[in-house]
């Protein structure tokens, strides 16, 4: 996609215009004018000059936005340029100019009639002299708005009349009838025919031609000022962006502009700190506020071999990290990318109200005619004509019509990337709202992707306490790489083992597809691994193995451990005993735990009417487990990524019945497995922590990497285009309710009238108001009702969900700390308090001061109290 700046439009119709004459030229597949942010989006292979061409040869101005363009690098710092208001600095100095020269014109026009302000002697007795202050007046006023004309000129002489030009000759047509007026009043005043004098000094109309003029400006200000308040978003993200980076070279820091860091770079940040590349640690331990990509709250702690993105804030700790991607690369570069693209295209509501309003202007004009045409054959005078023609005019507003769509689009895009929703296209954003179902993976997306324990059961026919047995089993599995190992490790730890109490083994042999064994220094051999593969080394009680096959029932993965004494032919480990004569230890069962807050999404989507399914490679029984903790409509599971992909094609065509309707179906995933499937469904949803081949493939990115993100995502779309429906019956509303008052239908029945001025004020608000609605977004609340709200709660109490998230059960308090001086110190603090029964995970920062604790159950403070003076440090107490 290129983009180009696009100048001189000042309502729909312009951009209408342009539309149709760029998609004219050969190459160009797809054209989209934004009104909003003034600039055009162009998909195909068309020659950029041919492209210029034709906007110039529509009447309008273009510039290639090289940031943008698929063959260019994004620097922050040019689209930070970009993005800078240059239009509301121009209509301030005009609108000042503009009123001061008004407020004389009204002085002298109006001041003395009205009010009863003096004048000098020679103008207050000589309607001429006072005739020519105000066309002089009118006519500075009319230099200074010059644009007004020159667009709206031009715009009629290429055939394709814009808001300008409804503007222009509103204006116009006021000051040439004036001058006309003047011109009466001078002849008159030469014959002495003082009557017709005083009729023909009714008859000037340049307070109204300016006023007109100065009102319009008025408009156009506010409007520029809401529009830029619609970029905040994207502005907000820019902000963040560090500006320098320190380089170490030859063991020197050396200062240079962020955008110059290349991947490989090594570069150092010290404490509060901005990170100015995506990288990882080669050196340090520190913690990092990443809450401007994941929402998170807490400092993410960080040591050498985690990775770090750009744009966030190091807390504590000075670290050592090489740049792994830079420039328009890096996270941060690629959300304001989206966001931009998304703003850049057009919704197809919008594409409808571009139609109309091509249309529009063209209509308004040939009503203006014929409301003059109409009163003049009624026997009225030029004078009350002409007022109703120029008031049709300007009280007509295509610029409402023009914003109501984009305006919705920008601060919806905006309202979803604050929050890490982000969407590709603002078609995107207007059909989410319209799923119907929500296919799922369940690797990655449903579960965490990786294997937590969940039970364990200690063969108690030997006398083997738990402790025991676990020591046994982390002694062994310490060793090993695999995710199960990692599982049984993870588990030993939640029950505070210490490796220092661990038994120390050698002679390690693995058993491929089987298990693994080690010889501890007695000469005892440890054997880890499946049913099977124990089975062949010791006797597992029948009511145990009965329990297995349940846990295998349940998608968990039962890992058996035994001893046995070294048999004389065996070696090593390098044969198996004829016969199983070792010591059964007991089963350690893992499962790919459900992410905390999955069942609650499922819930969310179900409750707004969507149906859930979930989509997997794992057997039936694996499958089915999670489905149920997750509480889905449906699984489908053994099923290869070009299966995902065909089961995508099958519910698309099982509601063929509905896309009529837009039975939209989407898929979420976050796997190189589920792209093709995220890129056949209709829309396509990434969990950000995914693969950059998924997020590629998808239309829409939750950064958070929360499956809760989907429903938040849709119920965005749904309150955009809500949006966009208010705006749009706003700007219908208004142009067809005052139109007609402008032109006079109601005044032989009940007097009633729109005078130019007011016109003017009435078509300058109107736009206004339509950009303030669509800002209400900005105060969009993401997070769905509460689980007490929904009776999530109450059903899970009854068990109608087999799980219980643990963001209902787990709560976070902030403590403050005193004597923490570096990242040692906050680890030393993180380390104590993490030792508490019920703590889940702590965070320290000597910077703040304070102490951050996740837990599952309450804790006193005495506990944490204890914790910390035991660690060395000042335990101040809650923070307010």
């Amino acid at each position: 996609m290129d983009r180009y700046a696009v100048t001189g439009m000042s309502c729909a119709a312009c951009s209408a215009r342009i539309e149709k004459a760029v998609s004219c030229v050969s190459g160009v597949k797809e054209c989209s004018v934004s009104l909003l942010t003034n600039s055009m989006s162009v998909e195909g292979q068309a020659d950029p000059e041919k492209i210029i061409e034709a906007v110039e040869k529509a009447g309008y101005g273009a510039v290639p936005l090289s940031a943008f363009n698929k063959t260019q690098s994004v620097s922050l710092r040019e689209q930070e340029e970009l993005l800078r208001d240059k239009e509301t600095p121009v209509l301030k100095r005009r609108l000042f100019w503009s009123l001061g020269f008004l407020s004389a014109l009204m002085y002298v026009s109006m001041g003395n009639a009205m009010a009863g302000f003096p004048l000098p002697e020679f103008m207050a007795v000589n309607p001429a002299a006072s005739g020519l202050l105000q066309l002089l007046l009118s006519a500075l006023v009319m230099i200074i708005c010059q644009k007004f004309f020159i667009s709206g000129f031009r715009s009629m002489v290429n055939l394709a009349p814009n808001m300008d030009a409804l503007v222009a000759l509103g204006s116009g047509v006021s000051f040439i009838y004036s001058t006309f007026s003047l011109f009466c009043i001078l002849s008159a005043q030469a014959a002495g025919n003082y009557a017709a004098v005083k009729a023909a000094s009714q008859n000037l109309y340049f307070d109204g031609a300016a006023m007109i003029l100065a009102l319009i400006t008025l408009g156009k200000l506010l409007e520029s000022v809401s529009k830029g308040r619609t970029t905040d978003a994207i502005k907000g993200l820019l902000k963040l962006a560090p500006k320098t980076a320190f380089l170490l070279k030859e063991g020197k820091e050396t200062a240079v502009p962020a955008d110059k860091v290349q991947t490989g770079d090594i570069f150092a940040v010290k404490p509060g700190g901005s990170i100015p590349a995506d990288g990882v640690i080669i050196e340090g331990i520190t913690s990092v506020d990443e809450s401007m990509l994941t929402g998170e709250s807490i400092p993410a702690y960080k040591q050498a071999g985690s990775k770090v993105s750009a744009a966030t804030t190091n807390i504590s700790g000075y670290i050592k990290c090489r740049a792994l991607r830079t420039g328009s690369e890096t996270a941060i570069a690629q959300i304001i990318r989206m966001v931009s693209e998304a703003a850049a295209t057009k919704a197809p509501i919008a594409k409808a109200a571009d139609k109309i309003a091509g249309f529009f202007v063209p209509a308004v004009i040939i009503i203006s005619v014929i409301t003059v045409t109409a009163w003049l054959a009624s026997g009225q005078s030029w004078s009350f004509a002409l007022s109703r023609g120029i008031s049709v005019l300007v009280v007509s507003c295509p610029c409402a019509l023009g914003l109501a769509t984009p305006a919705a689009i920008m601060a919806g895009s905006g309202a979803g990337a604050r929050r890490g929703i982000l969407f590709k296209t603002a078609s995107v954003l207007e059909q989410a709202g319209k799923i119907k179902i929500v296919a799922m993976d369940k690797t990655g997306t449903i579960t965490k992707g990786e294997p937590e324990t969940t039970d364990v059961i200690v063969n108690s026919g030997i006398g083997i306490s738990e402790d025991e047995f676990l020591k046994a089993a982390f002694s062994l599995e310490r060793g090993s790489e695999h995710p199960l190992a990692k599982a049984v490790a993870g588990c030993c730890r939640k029950h505070k083992i210490s490796e220092t109490d661990l038994t120390g083994l050698k002679n390690f042999k693995n058993f491929p597809g089987g298990g693994l064994c080690a010889e501890t220094e007695q000469g005892v051999f440890l054997y880890g691994g499946s049913i099977k593969f124990i089975e062949e080394y010791a006797e597992i009680p029948p009511e145990i193995l009965t329990k297995a096959e349940e846990l295998s029932k349940e998608g968990k993965t039962a890992m058996a451990f035994a001893k046995a004494a070294k048999p004389e032919s065996m070696g090593h480990c390098a044969e198996k005993s004829s016969r199983p004569d070792g010591k059964f230890l007991g089963i350690i069962a893992a499962a790919d735990a459900i992410r905390p807050d999955s069942a609650f999404a499922v819930h969310e989507l179900q409750r707004m009417g969507i149906k859930v399914i979930m989509l997997t490679g794992d057997n039936e029984y694996a499958a089915h487990a999670i489905g149920r903790q997750a509480g889905v409509d449906e699984v489908i599971a053994n099923i290869l990524p070009e299966g995902k992909e065909a089961a995508l094609c099958r519910l698309k065509e099982q509601h063929g019945r509905n896309r009529k309707e837009n039975y939209i179906v989407a898929m979420a995933g976050d796997g190189i497995n589920d792209a093709p499937a995220l890129a056949r469904a209709d829309i396509g949803i990434a969990i950000g922590a995914g693969t950059d081949i998924a997020i590629d493939a998808a239309e829409i990115v939750l950064m958070n990497s929360s499956l809760a993100d989907v429903s938040a995502a849709i119920r965005l779309s749904r309150a955009t285009l809500r949006n966009i429906y208010q705006n749009l019956f706003w700007a219908f509303l208004y142009n067809a309710a005052l139109i007609p008052v402008a032109a006079g239908v109601y005044y032989n029945a009940f007097g009633l009238t729109l005078n130019p001025m007011l016109s003017a004020a009435a078509m300058s608000l109107s736009s206004f108001c339509v950009v303030i609605n669509a800002l209400r977004l900005n105060f969009w609340g993401m997070e769905s009702r509460t689980a007490a709200e929904t009776g999530f709660a109450e059903r899970e109490k009854t068990h109608e969900f087999e799980l219980c998230t643990e963001k209902e059960k787990t709560m976070t308090k902030i403590y403050k700390i005193e004597g923490m001086m570096c990242g040692h110190c906050e680890m030393h603090v993180k380390k104590a308090v993490e030792a508490i029964e019920g703590v889940e995970e702590a965070s320290a920062s000597h910077i703040k001061g304070e102490l951050a604790v996740k837990a599952s159950k309450e804790i006193p403070a005495e506990s944490i109290k204890k914790a910390v003076t035991d660690a060395g440090y000042a335990f101040i107490g809650l923070s307010d």
